[in-house]
């Protein structure tokens, strides 16, 4: 006998449409004086994994299962049962990796290879593991509209999405990165939920009590809100349980609206922790946020979250305003040697201080005694960074290889826990744009002019703007894996294994405590340089070459993005638009090497 449930109480009758027929389903109680739970369930015959399910409200159409384990038939088709016992895994012996230490790679699915599978991400993951990777954090894979797209419009949040490989496929990408070593990140979004999806006919899903821009705020805190946060509550657990994942990525957090003592977030960190207890397993929690609030990574015994690290765009504004020099929309605060100073020793630029984008001031600040900075992830590159420019343009379509080297000399030895955009490592052109497979006609036409009228604000002619539904706009976006075996992309990517390996090797690159850091600069001559113990990291971002004073006798160059940096006693000469890292001793000490200059 198989017992099949659903919560929705907005409905007055439900049935189970099983095998062509209809079965009336019964409300639950939970116990006397506690009034109806909102569950609707029956027993029905024993049914094999791969059985067709749907629900019917009110005698109305069949509609998928909220919690439908697969979608075959895209997101308004029949529901499958799935059995998640079933597959084969041969992870036994994981145990996860801690955020501390760990190096990121974010790539998504449909566009890191040809095939844009599962399986085709497993042919790569030798190439990650080569380049140093420890953690790979997979793009949205919760059944959305259409073929392809970024996924954050996901409409079955408990379905794998089958174009790229269903279930099995995720497990086996999953159990494959284990094997070597890597651990599994999984993008999810709970701030919102795809246009198209059916929650609403179930029950009170969304509230109009508060907004978000994508509509009604998901009901985290208004009349039925139990059953809401225990909905993606339980998805959560779901992905780390069922599809052995070593952690999530919380979508835009920013935009959860929640008025409740305890936050959803907070909960939602609780749980996660004890399932990580009884799995022995590491289990991380990454939230995207544009609050620049430390409680999400304060643990919960001091008052925060309890999450475990958390983006910063802060830092990502810095470098890339610094060696792009654009200064439009959200940049225009950043783009000084000071701006990026200040993320580099204390988190936020906006940390209680006036934001021009916003027309307010913005942020708190982080306490760099008590928060290790390995807890924020640094990045040169994203998707939202790159897909939401007009043209979804990479930083190395038109900046030198030079500059992109600096750029990534900055993130790889920075304090921050670095995250990688796929392709970046090798300084990829090809564009990663905003691509969407609608199936709505009236939906696809939306999208597309809305974004052509977004752009033409800031002078853009709208026949420039790629319309998301051609599906050219997807193919564009896809990854060129002939680029990293000729010049220039080979060079940079042999600078992004050399810098890796460096923060492997060197404990001062990996050392997360902000106050065992210092930053000096020259805003006018433009360059910086970070202490971090013996090691001076210095970027050079003019045209002339820069003459830096190491504070102590400079005995080796560990790294360099080019040739003609060299020592001479105290002092460090570095060419423009280049990058080095330099060991020291204190004066006085005997030196373990004799000075000297490095080319590449």
């Amino acid at each position: 006998m198989t017992t099949f449930r659903v919560w929705a109480p907005a409905a007055a009758t439900v049935d189970l449409e099983l095998g062509g027929q209809r079965h009336p389903m019964a409300q639950e109680n939970p116990g006397a004086g506690s009034g109806w739970s909102g569950w609707w369930s029956v027993d029905g015959p024993d049914v094999a994994a791969g059985t067709d399910y749907g629900f019917g409200l009110d005698g109305g159409e069949t509609l998928p299962d909220p919690r439908s384990p697969r979608q075959p038939f895209g997101v308004k088709g029949l529901s499958r049962t799935y059995d998640q016992a079933a597959f084969g895994w041969t992870d036994q012996g994981w145990r996860g990796t801690p955020l501390p230490g760990a190096v990121l790679y974010e790539l998504h699915v449909g566009t890191f290879t040809p095939g844009g599978t599962f399986d085709g991400a497993v042919e790569r993951l030798d190439y990650l593991r080569q380049l140093g990777v420890t953690t790979v954090e997979v793009m949205p894979v919760a059944t959305f509209p259409g073929r392809h797209g970024w996924g954050y419009d996901g409409i079955n949040l408990w379905a794998v999405h089958e174009p790229y490989g269903g279930p099995d496929g995720l497990k086996r990408l999953v159990d494959a990165c284990h094997a070597r070593g890597l651990a599994v990140l999984l993008d999810v979004v709970y701030n919102h939920v795809g246009i198209g999806n059916r929650l609403d006919a179930f029950g009170p899903y969304f509230t109009t009590a508060h907004t978000t821009p994508w509509g009604p705020a998901v009901n985290l805190d208004q009349p039925g809100s139990d059953e809401v946060r225990a909905f993606l509550i339980g998805n959560a657990l779901m992905w780390l349980r069922d599809y052995h994942l070593d952690g999530l990525r919380l979508d835009a957090v920013h935009a959860l609206a929640d008025n409740r003592a305890l936050h959803f977030l907070e909960e939602l960190a609780a749980d996660v922790h004890a399932l990580a207890a009884a799995l022995n397993r590491d289990l991380v929690l990454v939230a995207e946020s544009d609050a620049n609030d430390p409680r999400l990574v304060t643990a919960r015994e001091a008052g925060g979250y309890g999450l475990t690290g958390q983006w910063s765009d802060d830092f990502h504004h810095a470098v890339h305003a610094a060696i792009t020099g654009e200064r439009q929309g959200y940049y225009h605060d950043f783009g000084s040697l000071a701006a990026l100073a200040k993320t580099y020793t204390r988190v936020f630029f906006h940390d209680g201080t006036w934001s021009s984008f916003r027309g307010r001031t913005h942020g708190r600040p982080v306490d760099v005694q008590r928060l290790p900075a390995d807890r924020f992830l640094g990045y040169l590159q994203d998707h939202d960074q790159i897909g939401n420019r007009a043209t979804g343009d990479r930083i190395a379509a038109t900046l030198s290889p030079d500059l992109v080297k600096v750029g990534a000399g900055l993130v790889l030895t920075g304090p921050y826990t670095p995250m990688l955009f796929m392709g970046e490592e090798w300084g990829a052109d090809t564009p990663w744009q905003y691509f969407t497979d609608h199936v709505e006609e009236w939906l696809a036409k939306a999208v597309a002019q809305g974004r052509k009228a977004e752009f033409a604000q800031y002078g853009w002619n709208a026949d420039d703007i790629p319309d998301p539904q051609d599906e050219a706009t997807f193919l564009r976006s896809r990854l060129d894996w002939s680029q990293p075996d000729r010049e220039p992309y080979l060079a940079i990517l042999a600078w992004y294994r050399e810098l890796i390996a460096l923060r492997r090797a060197r404990p001062e690159l990996t050392d997360p405590w902000l106050d065992r850091l210092s930053a000096e600069f020259d805003e006018d001559a433009r360059w910086i340089m970070i202490r971090r113990g013996p090691l001076r990291i210095a970027a050079n971002l003019g045209a002339a070459p820069a003459r830096l004073a190491l504070g102590q006798p400079g005995t080796a160059v560990l790294a360099a993005s080019g040739p003609g940096v060299a020592i001479e006693q105290d002092t460090v000469t570095i060419p423009g638009a280049a990058f080095a890292v330099i060991e020291t001793r204190p004066s006085g000490s005997a030196p373990d090497s004799q000075p000297d200059s490095q080319g590449a």
